[in-house]
């Protein structure tokens, strides 16, 4: 039995003019600053959230422009890359108008890229002023929507937690400086995963449920 078949007849955002019961979903992997992007993402959490909702899911990244009107066709987007980064201010308006009207967005740096993160905390304070991005706490919804998940174990050993930014309640991001990339099995990708979150592929499983539920 498909867990979530009702996300068919509950789901209708209300800044993405898509009818998601007749048609494909759409998850995006941004192309950002200086024409980056990640190819150390794994998509096959797509079709496992497909077979396990009944949805129509398409079971492959569309490359969107962060720029552009593009990205306001998808529910979902994962932000990743590797090494530093700046973002335009075209790319920060969207950004900001994206998860403010019900976008959401999965970020991590590729191989646990520092360089990235910090850049990325950078461009998330230019782009969200007066947005902080908070621990997520174990008994939020992200961690149950599919998945049970009681515990983020991390590549090499130890435990993390997850953090996100909340929008009038809403958590519109989610965000690992470990990663969330599954690397090891994105096609491509010659990245190590560095200190990766063991749990990736079901948290990001997750977040596509919990992002057409709200």
């Amino acid at each position: 039995m498909k867990a979530l078949l009702f996300l068919t007849a509950l789901f209708a955002s209300p800044v993405l003019a898509v009818d998601w019961n007749t048609e494909t979903i759409r998850c995006g992997n941004l192309v950002y600053g200086d024409n980056q992007t990640s190819v150390c993402f794994a998509e096959t959490f797509l079709t496992e959230t497909a077979s396990e909702t009944g949805l129509k899911i398409d079971p492959k990244f569309a490359r969107i422009a962060l720029a552009t009107e593009e990205v306001f066709t998808t529910p979902l987007c994962v932000f990743t890359g590797e090494g530093d980064f700046k973002l335009k201010d075209s790319e920060r308006a969207n950004l900001r108008r994206y998860l403010e009207n019900g976008g959401f967005i999965l970020s991590s740096p590729g191989c646990s890229s520092e360089p990235w993160d910090k850049a990325f905390h950078k461009e998330i304070a230019l782009a969200l002023p007066g947005h902080e991005l908070k621990e997520i706490p174990m008994d939020h919804e992200i961690f149950s929507t599919v998945h049970k998940i009681t515990k983020l174990n991390v590549k090499g050993g130890g435990s993390t937690r997850l953090k996100g930014i909340f929008i009038n309640g809403r958590l519109a991001l989610v965000h690992s400086p470990e990663g969330l990339n599954n690397a090891a099995n994105a096609k491509g990708c010659c990245c190590c995963g560095g200190a990766e979150i063991l749990e990736a592929k079901q948290v990001n499983v997750n977040a596509v449920a919990y992002a057409l539920l709200h």
